[in-house]
């Protein structure tokens, strides 16, 4: 099995030891991504529609790293520290996705990393 490390400087760099996104064959994984602000590194800690959509900017970074789009996401999984945010999210994901969307889950976690409410990690598909 081949992989190929996807990076950019126009999203947060990893915070651990793991990469922005991995592509395996027809497919590219990209992290769980948190609402930083890869200029300035700062965190966006404002409101929940405010976090998403920084998200999802920075997950279109990686993606157009990959020479790849947001519609070409297959598969998202969201993490929320409050499912009381769901709608809010729901209505940030109609601004940038459209149909057929994704598949998805979103899941209510206790905690996650800075202090953030929201991560998204996703699965891009790529044709052969």
């Amino acid at each position: 099995m081949s992989k190929k490390i996807i990076s950019t400087k126009n999203a947060p760099q990893a915070i651990g030891p793991y990469s922005q996104a991995v592509e395996t064959g027809n497919l590219i994984f990209i992290s769980g991504q948190v609402p930083i602000n890869p200029e300035t590194g700062d965190v966006i800690s404002s409101s929940i529609e405010d976090q998403a959509n920084q998200v999802i900017k920075n997950i279109q970074s990686i993606c157009e790293a990959a020479d790849r789009r947001l519609e070409d996401i297959v598969k998202l999984s969201i993490f929320l520290t409050d499912l009381g945010n769901f709608s809010i999210v729901n209505e940030v994901m109609t601004k940038h996705f459209s149909e057929p969307y994704p598949a998805r889950a979103t899941i209510e976690v206790s905690a996650l990393p800075l202090g953030v409410d929201v991560e998204i990690e996703a699965i891009v598909g790529k044709d052969g």
